[in-house]
C-alpha cells in the first residue's frame, strides 16, 4: 500500500458518497482519482484498468456536464430506468468489449490477468455511462462489478483498493436504494 494508494481511494469514497447523493461535484473529484489509479494499475500491470481509468477520465468529464447541463432546461439529468431492450444492449457492447479488449491484452501485452481485466473494463464503461445519464440499473451492475474488483485486487494485494472496492459495493447498495425511491425517478 502506498500513500498515493491511500489517497485515491479517499477520494474514492468521497467521489461515490457523492454520486449516491446526486451531487455533481462527484465528478471533478472523481477525475482526480481516476488519474491517479491509472497510474497505479500501470505499476502492477492490469492495463485493462489503466485504460479503463484513463476513459474514466472523459467520462468524469462528460457525467459532470450531463449532470449540470444535459436536458432541455439545460439543468441537468433525472434519474430513470432503463428499459429491458437497453439493459440488453449495454450489456451486449459490454461483452463485445470485452472480448476485443481481452484477445488484444491477452496476445499484445504481459497483462496479469487479461481476460478478466477486459471484462471488467468492459462492463465497467457501460456502468459508468449509465450512471452519467443517472440510470437506476448502473447500480446493479456496480454491486456485480465490484464484487468480482474486490477478488481480483486481493490477487494482486491491492489490499486497500481491495477494501475500497468492497467499500464502493456497500456504497452501491445504498445508491440502488436511494436512487430508486427518488421522487424523480421515471421510465425511460
Amino acid at each position: 500500500m502506498s500513500g498515493l494508494e491511500l489517497f485515491a481511494a479517499a477520494l474514492g469514497v468521497i467521489a461515490v458518497w457523492l454520486t449516491v447523493k446526486q451531487n455533481p461535484w462527484c465528478w471533478p473529484i472523481g477525475l482526480v482519482m481516476v488519474l491517479l489509479y491509472s497510474w497505479i494499475f500501470f505499476e502492477v500491470k492490469l492495463y485493462s484498468d489503466m485504460l479503463l481509468q484513463v476513459v474514466y477520465a472523459a467520462l468524469q468529464l462528460y457525467g459532470w456536464w450531463q449532470w449540470t447541463r444535459a436536458g432541455t432546461m439545460h439543468d441537468g439529468r433525472q434519474v430513470s430506468r432503463l428499459a429491458p431492450s437497453s439493459i440488453l444492449q449495454g450489456l451486449g457492447v459490454g461483452a463485445v468489449g470485452s472480448l476485443l479488449l481481452g484477445g488484444a491484452m491477452a496476445h499484445w501485452t504481459d497483462a496479469a490477468q487479461p481476460w478478466l481485466d477486459a471484462a471488467l473494463t468492459g462492463f465497467s464503461l457501460v456502468a459508468q455511462f449509465w450512471m452519467a445519464h443517472k440510470r437506476l440499473q448502473c447500480w446493479a451492475l456496480w454491486i456485480v462489478l465490484d464484487v468480482v474488483f474486490v477478488a481480483l485486487f486481493l490477487y494482486k494485494a491491492l489490499y486497500l483498493t481491495a477494501a475500497l472496492y468492497a467499500l464502493f459495493t456497500l456504497i452501491a447498495v445504498l445508491g440502488w436504494r436511494e436512487w430508486r425511491a427518488d421522487p424523480a425517478l421515471r421510465s425511460a
